[in-house]
């Protein structure tokens, strides 16, 4: 007999909007709230729901004898849940309540166990209590963000509790061994169920490849394959991204059909069965211990990290964001924690990748930016106005009541008399009358001996800093546009 374990992984990150230098200091939102809209809409209506449909069909049609797993990251569960995509979450929560499995991992689908054990560990657990939530279990298998592998991780889970970890099956890690049994991690009892890459990719790479000498792909053919494990294998690790069906492999291509017909076509098989990974660890016996002492992932040929960190870039930038941790979480502001966790999405470092832009590299295909140096200085620029939020925050430049103090209107006798007329009594009354005031108007008030608008924000309002900024402009469309980026900035602190 040979067991399969079918897994499927979704996720979609937060992406940044267009941050120049410009932007830095203004107050301007990080993320593309529109792209991030648009593009999780196309994914779930060409693959989140259609493929949830199948699946849930197949569990019918299959007496149950059909199930699968699943991680979800939680980025994306919050999007589902914002953009209140019901029905993709009712599907799921349908799968599990059925005999599907739901796995455990990092919740920013980040790399944080390379850099931060502490912030590896509670985005761990912000995803074990989210699912709880949504799910009502508590994950007891664990993969970590791209399925990145090694001792020093395998032994990290275990320490938190789960009782089996994945990685990805490679010849760099097995030797002449097979991925079809379970093994045991190096110095720990914890089990690791291995990816068969070869079958895997066959679904998720080549099933539309016309060049490939095997195509087209059938179901009976891919259950021959399967079939041939038996005698010389106990289970086969089927794992991909969930967008395979239907959004990297288009309905066009005959995915779908594939995936209603190929696990009938593993079931005919009379000793073949589906298992979620848990029950892989808990039925079959480990055949021997998995001795990683390096770093290993499923991404690209070279199973490595050279995706997110191959380049000066990427080095770069990471380093810069996990230095501001303790920063970060001493400010106490959640939404500066917050930015900062979704600046973790392994996704931003995946864009700054240089050795991918001379392929077809499916990674790429929501990549929102034209060159990996874009990306780059994107997210340097983000990273630089975070830096700034946090030293507001560390200077006590700006704390609640001193953004209300700002943004309110001034003590009576305060007010600012226009000589054009208008009284401005706060910075969002002022921003108006820059909108319509003449240029013989804004002339009498700033000259080369005055700027009485400076002078009154300093003075009356008290924001040194703004003050200081218009005190530099003789423009009346830069000074509203530099007062309405401070009054963004400022209502954050609210």
């Amino acid at each position: 007999m040979v067991a399969v374990c079918f897994y499927l992984h979704i996720h979609q990150p937060y992406r940044l909007g267009r941050f120049t230098f410009f932007d830095i200091g203004t107050g301007k939102g990080y993320w593309d709230e529109e792209t991030n809209k648009a593009v999780l809409e196309r994914v779930v209506r060409k693959s989140y729901l259609p493929t949830t449909r199948i699946l849930l069909e197949l569990m019918k049609e299959t007496n149950f004898a059909f199930r699968t797993a699943f991680s979800i990251t939680g980025v994306v569960l919050e999007q589902l849940r914002k953009q209140k995509y019901d029905e993709v979450i009712s599907n799921f929560i349908k799968l599990i309540d059925n005999g599907c499995e739901i796995v455990s991992e990092t919740y920013y689908h980040s790399l944080a166990f390379l850099f931060s054990k502490k912030e590896f560990r509670e985005q761990v657990k912000m995803h074990r209590e989210l699912v709880q939530e949504l799910f009502g279990l508590k994950p007891r298998i664990f993969r970590n963000t791209e399925l990145v592998y090694s001792n020093e991780i395998a032994m990290q889970a275990e320490k938190m509790g789960y009782r089996g970890i994945l990685a990805e099956g490679h010849e760099k890690i097995l030797g002449w061994r097979s991925p079809c049994f379970v093994y045991r991690a190096k110095d720990g009892n914890i089990r690791v169920l291995l990816r068969h890459y070869k079958l895997s990719d066959d679904i998720s790479f080549r099933f539309s490849l016309h060049t490939w000498e095997e195509f087209p792909l059938t179901a009976d053919k891919f259950a021959a394959w399967v079939n041939a494990h038996n005698g010389n294998g106990e289970i086969v690790n089927l794992f991909m991204d969930f967008e395979t069906f239907g959004e990297h492999q288009w309905p066009e291509t005959g995915i779908f059909e594939f995936l209603k017909h190929m696990p009938k076509e593993i079931l005919k098989h009379p000793d073949n069965e589906f298992v979620t990974p848990y029950e892989a660890i808990r039925r079959f016996p480990e055949r021997g211990e998995l001795d990683v002492p390096f770093i290993v992932s499923w991404a690209d040929t070279e199973r490595d990290l050279t995706a997110w960190l191959g380049n000066r870039m990427q080095q770069y930038a990471l380093q810069k964001l996990y230095e501001l941790e303790e920063r970060v979480k001493k400010t106490g502001k959640a939404d500066i924690i917050e930015d900062w966790r979704k600046l973790q999405i392994s996704d931003h470092f995946y864009f700054m990748c240089t050795k991918w832009f001379a392929d077809g590299d499916v990674h790429k295909y929501f990549n929102p930016y034209d060159t990996p140096y874009d990306a780059f200085i994107n997210f340097m620029n983000v990273l630089e106005d975070l830096k700034r939020r946090i030293e507001d925050v560390e200077n006590h430049k700006i704390t609640r009541d001193v953004a209300i103090k700002f943004l309110g209107n001034v003590n009576d006798g305060n007010e600012f008399y226009c000589v054009d007329g208008k009284i401005f009594r706060n910075l969002r009354e002022l921003a108006e009358g820059l909108r319509k005031i003449s240029s013989d108007a804004f002339n009498y008030h700033v000259n080369a001996s005055k700027n009485d608008f400076a002078n009154w924000i300093a003075n009356c309002i008290g924001d040194v800093k703004l003050a200081e900024k218009i005190a530099k402009l003789n423009d009346a469309k830069l000074m509203r546009r530099a007062i309405l980026d401070r009054i963004k900035y400022l209502k954050r602190f609210i």
